[in-house]
Order: C-alpha cells, then structure tokens, then sequence
C-alpha cells in the first residue's frame, strides 16, 4: 500500500490524481492533501479520503478546517512548514506535486531531499531552479516523474538512458506539442480586447485559471520548453514547439534515424498521472480509449511568434540561463494576476514579462538564495510596470 501525499489537492491536477487513486483502493493510499485557501473544498476531499493530515495556507483557515471536520480523525497543519512536512515525512512513498506557481518550490524540493517517488506538475520548480533541482535529485536518491502531459509523453518516447545525451542515445530532437490554445486563430489587434474569461476557455483541457491563460499567451508552451531541457537534459535548441489543435498527440522524440515516436491519447490528465503513478506498471486511469475513426484527422503548426510573444521570450531566458528563467517566470505570475485582476491587458503580459527581463540583474543560478532574490526582484520590477500600465 502506497502513502500518497497530493500537494495542491484542490486544483485540477490534484483532483485527477484523487480520480486515480480511488480506482485502486488496495495499492494507494492519501496520506496527507493540502491547499492554500480553497478550505470548504479541502474539507469535502478529507471526508472522502481520509487522510492523516490535511495543510492550508494560514492558522485562520487550519482552525476552520478544523471545524469543519468535526472530530474527523485528521490533523490539519498550515504554512509552508506544514507543507514542507507532509512533503518529506518517512511515512509517504509518492508526492504528487501540483501546487501552482513558485509557491511549489520548497515542498517539492523537500520531497526531492527526501528521496520521494516525485510525480511532477509544478512545471515552475525546474524553471526556477532546473540546476539547483536536478543536482538534489541525484544527490538524494529520488525519482522525478514528469506528469504534465507533454513531458510525461516524450519520458514515454525516450530510450531508458536518456541522462547521457541525446546525441549519444540516437535522439535529434525533442517535440514538444500545443493546442494553440483558445487563440490560435485570433488576430493580433482582436488580442487586444481579450477578457480573462475568453482567456480561461481552454478548447481542450479543463484547467485553473493562471494555467489557462499561460495557455492562452503560450508561455505554458515556453515554460514547458525550459522544464523539457532540465528533465532531459536537452538543450534548448534540441527542442521545438509544434502547434496541434487536437491535442491527441502529446509530444514526439525524432531520432536520427529517421523514426519518430509519439503519445497519444484523449485530453486527459489521468493517463500521465496513472502511467507515472503506477511506473514502470501501467493501472487503469478511467479514461476512454481513443477512438482514431472519430479522431479522423489531425493538424500540425508553426507557433506564430509575433503573436505568441510569450513563447519567444521563454526561449530566448533559456538560452540565456541563469536567473532569466526564474525572472521570466516571477513577471509571467505578477502579470497573469494583473490581467486576472482587470488591471492590465491581454497583450501586456507579455509587455511586463519582457520589460521584467530587460531591467532585471540576471546572474548565474548558482544557490536557492540567489534564485528566490531574482525571484522578489523581478516581482517588485513587474509590479512597478503593471502599475504603470492599469
């Protein structure tokens, strides 16, 4: 019986992890289910699965979920400390890492540093800290499992030795799929008069709000692009973004003789959180099988980067490592939550994250200080120009 500690249970990735545990009752088990604000919600999850310990945000929101279970045989912690403790404690075997944003970071590490089983979606983790990260994996013994599904797919596709280079295992390149999300068809000046609630109308995948409209600039796509280099130790010109609307195929790997390998599937978080659950076996994830005579075709793009500035951008902090991704990533959460707010536009995300970058002190990744200093730096510089932009 596995114990399985789901960080962020409350959001969608969480919830689907809870999906596919509750199929297999005899092999997993919850051990503890966190989320920050969302208590009513936690509370339903903790009646449900029964944890031994449940993790909010603050001391207010841990008194009332602890009203709210009532006597329920649950103790509720709060804070990253809580966090941090249910991530790491001798008693789990499997963290499943979905906390949105950078706010993942120091559970997910303590898992690491804990030589956890780490199912992976908190994608800003690699992005923050790929060195730093990667470097405590090795060093503590734990196994990284990608679950977000492009990564899970090219993990899927990549020869089992991978870790010693792509060139020297036979791979050219990587192939990172995207929907183009809700706005692949949209011109740039109608961009301009997007809303958050055209933002978060994701055609395929039902996800929270910030992801969704990281889908819709396509820095999710970017982001994905910097985890892909640090998880496979790619560089970013082994790794190329292709725009498929039906979001069957989930990513590829071209090898140089020619063969391509791919993922497929339906739109479906389960499938990589079952196949990475489960690893190296394969359980039933609940979803349906794919049906290729519905399917009938499938499409394949160039990103648009004059539209798609984010995409852009993502790359080029790639290229220049060090701390760019973690500025890239800190303006990206700041502007998001100014466009969610009504306090700046579609467009001008990508406006504050590449301002952010310009202004901001990039230097070498070389400590978790320096990565969380570039961090705050960069939030308080993209502050300043969201103000200047409401």
């Amino acid at each position: 019986m596995q114990q399985i500690t789901v960080l962020g249970a409350t959001g969608s990735i969480g919830s689907s992890t809870l999906d596919v545990i509750a199929r297999h009752p005899n092999e997993y088990e919850v051990f503890a289910l966190t989320a920050h604000s969302r208590v009513n919600e936690l509370a339903q999850l903790c009646r449900r699965h029964r944890p031994r310990y449940a993790v909010v945000g603050t001391a207010v929101d841990a008194r009332k979920l602890q009203r709210l279970l009532n006597g329920q045989d649950c103790e509720v912690l709060y804070g990253e400390q809580g966090l941090n403790q249910v991530a790491s404690a001798s008693e789990v075997d499997t963290v499943t890492a979905a906390i949105v944003g950078a706010a993942g970071l120091a559970p997910t590490l303590a898992a690491i540093r804990a030589g956890k089983k780490v199912l992976l979606a908190n994608k800003e983790a690699l992005v923050m800290s790929g060195a730093l990260f990667m470097q405590a994996v090795q060093e503590h013994g734990a196994t990284l499992l990608p679950i977000d599904s492009e990564h899970n797919a090219i993990f899927q596709c990549l020869p089992c030795n991978y870790q010693e280079g792509l060139p020297q295992t036979g791979v050219r390149r990587l192939l990172l799929t995207a929907s183009g999300g809700p706005f692949r068809e949209t011109t740039l000046s109608e961009l301009a008069q997007v809303t958050p609630e055209q933002a978060c109308a994701h055609p395929n995948w039902s996800m929270g709000q910030k992801i969704s409209v990281d889908s819709a600039t396509m820095m999710n796509k970017g982001l994905e692009l910097i985890e892909a280099c640090w998880l496979f130790a790619a560089s970013p010109g082994q790794v190329d973004v292709v725009v498929h609307p039906q979001s069957i195929i989930h990513s590829l790997v071209d090898y140089v003789d020619g063969s391509v390998l791919a993922q497929l599937g339906n739109p479906d978080m389960r499938t990589p959180i079952a196949h990475a659950l489960a690893w190296p076996a394969r359980i039933d994830s609940g979803v349906q099988p794919l049906d290729l005579y519905q399917l009938a075709r499938m499409d394949f793009f160039e990103p648009d980067l004059e539209k798609f500035v984010c995409l852009r951008l993502a790359r080029e902090a790639a290229e220049q490592g060090g701390t760019a991704p973690a500025v890239l990533n800190a303006a990206n959460e700041v502007a998001v939550a100014g466009f969610l707010g009504g306090q700046a536009g579609f467009l001008q995300i990508a406006q504050i994250v590449q301002r952010t970058l310009e202004q901001a002190d990039i230097c070498a990744a070389d400590s978790l200080d320096c990565v969380l200093d570039a961090d705050r730096q960069a939030r308080e510089i993209a502050s300043q120009w969201l103000a200047r932009m409401s």
